[in-house]
């Protein structure tokens, strides 16, 4: 995030799109529903309606992967209308003249055209969020799950800079990360192309400098996307894996490949707190701790440093995250040893720039958010103040492209995955609770009255989704959150898993998969049993 979390409270405007915030970030909600009752007025985009959208004073429904035409239309208005920031634009921005050239096309008439979203709509978006004096953007991974998700997030950045609603109190650009580590996880360098604080591998200098400080020889090749990985157990390129903390058998896209790719493998082992499908293929099952059996820190989605303490020992043979690694990477040849979690937190702000004014000591309590380079700093709750990290905001001309996979004959109908709010993720935790579990016990597809009617489908009746991947069976909920031709499914329960349908097409840049658009087709499974008699 660009700004901090409580400052969602005193803004005048929230521009809410591509994120389920009541029931993927509830405590996040929590704010804009203080917002709101302050005065602030609240914009909602998203493809279903969602339970936050009964507060918006304008809520749209988007067609699916038609984000960056609706943001598009949003700034064609604001040009139009005169409701840009000049001065903004030439002080701290540039690269506005091909932004310009290309929203020229992208009328509200036309837009309207593409996204399904009203030209009253549109326009009224444009002015609330460009006319009031500290508007903010949350989003979430309705924005980033897409082949073009980089330029959804792009067009975000367009839309902040254009009316200068960035680098002030109650502004920005902000995510919200998917899980409570996920911020952190990516500081520390778990991503393919960087060290920790996002230093490139392929940078001669970085490499050097963690070669140091780790003592072993380091590749300047860029490593491989998840995605990757699943290819490279197939091909043999890949003969081994260690997965911890994840279940790539029920998160990852086309799932069945993903089964059969760790199949393959030579070697699989798993480190986690419960027997997940992915265990469930390993060779070796190595047992962790939760967040209450181990002390460390996390970093939240507004890059909040924070002290986490163990609560209660480890349970049974389960062993510190951490120490199974050294233990791992010691027998790998590369002998690994700490004394503490604070010591290799002492180590991360030796080689992590952002963190390097961070303690144990000094993020007692609240934590503080990086960049906070120095023990004199205070951290910076607020990013892009005076100067945005390159030096000038640089504007992205983006045009609109539809999502990799259509509707057609064969496959009629458009899919698109999310949470439902007693689960998360693909529910091994949230499936093992009993109290979480009985609010939801099943999964379910989400089906407009319009669709159940012609397709002969009643509420409850069990149902065959199918793709170009895989097929699933559950129960139809027949609503009219979800838009006709569109049909909505979670990832929470592996025996009616939305990812044995979705598309591993990815994003060109980040390399993420499109989740959040595939084609499909629904059958009655009456009608199938009786062809098959």
């Amino acid at each position: 995030m660009t700004n901090s979390i409580p400052e969602i409270e005193d803004a005048d405007c929230i521009f809410i799109i591509g994120s389920n915030t009541s029931v993927a970030h509830p405590l996040i909600a929590s704010r804009v529903f203080k917002a709101k009752a302050k005065g602030a007025k609240l914009i909602v985009a998203d493809p279903r309606r969602i339970p936050v959208c009964s507060i918006a004073d304008i809520s749209v429904k988007q067609n699916l992967g038609s984000d960056v035409a609706l943001l598009n239309g949003i700034m064609n208005v604001i040009l139009a209308k005169g409701l840009h920031k000049p001065a903004f634009i030439e002080e701290r921005t540039e690269g506005f003249d091909k932004l310009e050239e290309t929203l020229r096309s992208y009328t509200p008439e036309k837009v309207s055209t593409i996204t399904g979203v009203s030209v009253e709509d549109i326009v009224n978006i444009a002015e609330l969020y460009a006319g009031s004096e500290k508007s903010t953007i949350l989003y979430a991974m309705g924005i980033t799950q897409h082949s073009h998700g980089v330029d959804n997030v792009k067009s975000l950045a367009n839309l902040a800079m254009m009316t200068g609603q960035i680098g002030r109190p109650s502004t920005g650009v902000n995510p919200l990360r998917g899980q409570n580590n996920v911020q952190g996880a990516c500081d520390m360098g778990g991503l393919p192309n960087v060290y920790p604080a996002y230093q490139a591998v392929t940078d001669e200098n970085n490499r050097k400098k963690f070669e140091d400080v780790w003592q072993a020889e380091l590749s300047p090749k860029v490593g491989y996307t998840i995605m990757e990985m699943m290819h490279g157990l197939e091909d043999g390129s890949i003969k081994g894996m260690v997965v911890l903390g994840e279940n790539p058998v029920g998160s990852d896209p086309d799932a069945r490949h993903v089964k059969h790719a760790l199949q393959e493998a030579e070697f699989l082992a798993v480190i986690d707190i419960f027997l997940t499908d992915t265990a469930k293929l390993a060779h070796v099952v190595l047992p962790g701790v939760s967040f209450a059996e181990k002390d460390g820190t996390f970093t939240n989605t507004e890059r909040k440093v924070m002290r986490i303490r163990k609560a209660v020992e480890p349970v049974g043979e389960a062993r510190i995250d951490w120490k199974i690694i050294c233990d791992l990477s010691t027998r790998f040849g590369l002998p690994m040893s700490y004394d503490s979690a604070e010591d290799i937190f002492n180590e991360i702000a030796k080689v992590t720039p952002s963190y390097g004014g961070l303690t144990y000591q000094r993020i007692e309590g609240s934590g503080i958010p990086w960049p906070c380079p120095n023990q004199d700093h205070p951290g910076t709750p607020i990013l892009h103040t005076e100067r945005f990290t390159r030096g000038k905001g640089l504007f992205h001309a983006i045009e609109y492209r539809p999502p990799e996979e259509l509707a057609d004959d064969e496959f009629p109908m458009l899919l698109t995955t999310g949470r439902y709010f007693p689960h998360y993720h693909t529910g091994t935790m949230t499936r093992n609770s009993p109290t979480l579990d009985n609010e939801m016990p099943e999964g379910q597809f989400e089906i407009h009255p319009y669709d159940a009617k012609s397709l002969g489908i009643h509420n409850s009746e069990f149902c065959r989704i199918v793709s170009r991947r895989g097929d699933v069976v559950t129960k139809a909920y027949i609503t009219d959150s979800v838009e006709p031709g569109t049909i909505f499914m979670s990832f929470h329960f592996m025996e009616a898993n939305a990812n044995e349908l979705t598309n591993t097409a990815l994003d060109p840049i980040c390399k993420i998969p499109e989740y959040k658009v595939c084609a499909v087709r629904v059958e009655k499974i009456e009608e199938k049993v009786a062809e098959a008699v």
